[in-house]
């Protein structure tokens, strides 16, 4: 689980980075991102519907973009708030893809 400065969780919050941030796609997820302020930390929110699986399925997804959102702050990720949405395909990717999708994604506009 990542720290709850890290973690986005009001409905609005994750409307506003959709809706206002730039996106990415790839073959198993979509990275929705909107710069915040310099000094603020890394934000990140996950949408796994059902279309992605059962709720084992949609768990192993979330565990891994989770992960994945991690390795990014522990990088030295700051100032943006992502909401990753997770297709149907993300339940075949491995880990790395995952994560290699979630790098690109991030990487758009810096």
């Amino acid at each position: 689980m990542l720290p709850k400065p890290h973690r986005i969780t009001a409905p609005g919050d994750f409307s506003a980075v959709v809706r206002g941030g730039r996106r990415r796609g790839g073959a198993a997820i979509v990275v929705h991102s909107r710069p915040t302020s310099a000094t603020a930390p890394a934000r990140f929110g996950f949408v796994v519907s059902k279309a992605v699986g059962g709720s084992v399925d949609r768990n192993l997804v979330k565990r891994r973009l989770r992960a994945s959102a991690a390795s990014r702050i522990r990088d030295g990720l700051r100032g943006v708030d992502v909401v990753v949405r997770a297709l149907p395909r993300a339940i075949d990717a491995d880990w790395t893809t995952l994560d290699d999708e979630l790098r690109r994604g991030l990487a758009v506009g810096r």
